[in-house]
């Protein structure tokens, strides 16, 4: 017996907004749900200020770097409607359909 995906009760709207916006913070993360990534993220812009702002500027692009990249797959995994919330329930786009059993 397979059981039907369940969507997200959060506002895809706000998600993508927040992951657009204020993704290298990490703040769509924390609206999500999903406390752990949101850490990291927050961590990775800390340090990436700190960086910057002690004078290592090679190790301030890395690691922004890298958070704009989790933040760019972030978002486009949300504006395709394949990202899931801290509760493993699909952030769907209006009008998604989704299908029967464990994946999409």
């Amino acid at each position: 017996m397979t059981q039907r995906e369940t969507p997200s009760d959060k506002s895809y709207t706000i998600a993508v907004v927040l992951s657009a916006v204020f993704g290298v913070v990490g703040i769509q993360h924390f609206y999500l749900g999903r406390l752990v990534e949101a850490v990291i993220d927050l961590s990775l812009f800390i340090a990436t200020i700190y960086l910057f702002l002690s004078g290592q500027l090679l190790w301030a692009v890395l690691v922004g770097a890298v958070d704009a990249l989790h933040t760019f797959i972030v978002t486009i995994m949300l504006l395709t409607g394949t990202f899931r919330d801290g509760d493993g329930k699909l952030v769907c786009y209006p009008g998604q359909k989704l299908r029967k059993g464990g994946s999409i």
